[in-house]
């Protein structure tokens, strides 16, 4: 008798790209922190120093006003931004983390299609880009705000009705002298359940806070 040996398929990288297009609309400040977070999780190293930085608001701006990225839908605060603009941020700074000057892309960009950029954006990010449930944007200030940080705290709020005196907590330790506990009936163990990586997000805003 022989045991088959299965193995999950790899990620498939465009679908789980796709799965954020029902997230938008997105504010500024949403859609800088959903582009910041997607580049982190998926492991894009850039060739250079300067194109580490994640896309701040201010950047996108200027990135509207190089012709770089499509206007928004609305003006000032009403602004939105959708699923292409996403596209778009996310290309300009993964074509920056390869070298590319803003100029060339300039040039580059010109008549390309949607599907094109999109295909371009999820080959770069690759199987390792997370579905956006897995995605630890809420460690970013502000992210609260707006429908991404809305569907995010959706499945981060604790489960209404859940017996206090009844709950099973999991003690994670995150770093000397720090420990976590947390309900096994929290979404945060019930969709995720990794305890290295929420160990790791908690030490990461630890040391923020710390400083250097």
């Amino acid at each position: 008798m022989t045991s088959e040996v299965t193995t999950a398929a790899p990620a498939d990288p465009l679908a789980t790209l796709r799965e954020y297009r029902g997230l938008a609309p997105w504010g500024l400040r949403d859609l800088a922190a959903l582009a910041g977070g997607l580049l982190d999780a998926s492991g894009v190293v850039p060739v250079n120093a300067a194109a580490r930085a994640r896309p701040s608001e201010r950047t996108i701006r200027f990135y509207v006003m190089r012709g770089l990225v499509s206007s928004p839908d609305g003006r000032g605060t009403s602004a939105v931004y959708s699923y292409r603009h996403l596209l778009q941020v996310l290309a300009i700074k993964l074509r920056q983390m390869e070298g590319a000057t803003l100029e060339a892309m300039g040039k580059e960009f010109d008549g390309l299609t949607g599907d094109v950029i999109e295909r371009r954006v999820a080959g770069a990010l690759g199987p390792a880009m997370p579905r956006p449930d897995r995605l630890a944007l809420l460690q970013a200030p502000g992210t609260g705000r707006g429908r991404v940080g809305r569907a995010l705290l959706g499945w981060l709020t604790p489960v209404e009705g859940a017996a206090p005196g009844g709950s099973v907590c999991r003690r994670i330790a995150v770093a000397p002298g720090i420990e976590l506990l947390i309900d096994e009936q929290h979404p945060v163990m019930r969709l995720n359940g990794d305890v290295d990586a929420i160990a790791a997000l908690f030490r990461q805003t630890l040391a923020g806070l710390v400083g250097p």
